[in-house]
C-alpha cells in the first residue's frame, strides 16, 4: 500500500507533464488603415496571388486563418464581400548556437576581447531552430485599398508547423480592428 501511495504522485506528475501547454511568443505589429469601412464583423473573401493559386500550402494557411479570423469577428462570405483576404505563411530552417541565434559556421564561436579565443560547442552539429512567420492583408474590395495589415514572427526549436502557423494566426488577429500602434509580443498557448 505504501508503494502505491508513493508511487502516485510521481505517476501524476509525468502524466500531467506529458499533457501540458507550450508557450508561443511572438512578435505581432499591426497596422489599422481604415477610412470608412467598418472591419468588426465584415464579411471576407481570400484573395490568391498568381504564385498561390496552384499550390496546396496556400489553402492551408487559408484554412489556418479562417479559425483566427472567425474568433476575430470576420465572416467569409466569398459573394458578399466587402474584404479581400491575402494570407502568407513561411518557415525556414536555420542551425543555432546554445542562445537560439544564427550559426554561420559549423558550429565554432569566437570570442573577441582580450585575445581570441575558440569555443566548440558539445552540441555538434549545431541544433536547428525554426523560424515561423504569417501575414494578413485586408483590402477594400469597393475601393481597393488596404484598410488592414498584420504580421506575426516566431523562433524556436520545433518542428510541428501545424500547430505553430495556427498559433500564429491568432497571435496576428490579437487586438483586431483596433491594435496597439508598437510592435508587441503576443503570447499563445498551444498542447505539446
Amino acid at each position: 500500500m505504501f508503494k502505491f501511495w508513493f508511487t502516485l504522485p510521481i505517476t501524476l506528475a509525468l502524466l500531467t507533464g506529458c499533457g501540458s501547454m507550450r508557450l508561443i511568443d511572438s512578435q505581432v505589429q499591426s497596422v489599422n488603415a481604415q477610412g470608412a469601412v467598418s472591419l468588426q464583423g465584415a464579411n471576407y473573401r481570400f484573395e490568391r496571388l498568381p504564385s498561390q493559386i496552384n499550390n496546396p500550402a496556400a489553402g492551408l494557411a487559408e484554412q489556418q486563418a479562417q479559425v483566427a479570423l472567425l474568433a476575430a469577428g470576420l465572416v467569409r462570405d466569398d459573394p458578399g464581400a466587402q474584404l479581400s483576404i491575402q494570407v502568407q505563411a513561411r518557415a525556414t530552417t536555420f542551425m543555432a548556437d546554445p542562445w537560439g541565434r544564427h550559426v554561420a559556421g559549423l558550429g565554432m564561436n569566437s570570442y573577441w576581447g582580450r585575445g581570441i579565443g575558440v569555443n566548440w560547442d558539445m552540441r555538434f552539429p549545431p541544433p536547428n531552430q525554426y523560424q515561423y512567420e504569417v501575414s494578413l492583408l485586408m483590402r477594400d474590395l469597393r475601393s481597393g485599398q488596404v484598410v488592414y495589415e498584420t504580421q506575426a514572427a516566431h523562433s524556436g526549436p520545433w518542428s510541428d508547423s501545424g500547430k505553430i502557423f495556427p498559433a500564429l494566426m491568432t497571435a496576428a488577429m490579437k487586438d483586431f480592428p483596433n491594435p496597439p500602434a508598437k510592435t508587441r509580443q503576443v503570447n499563445i498557448e498551444i498542447q505539446r
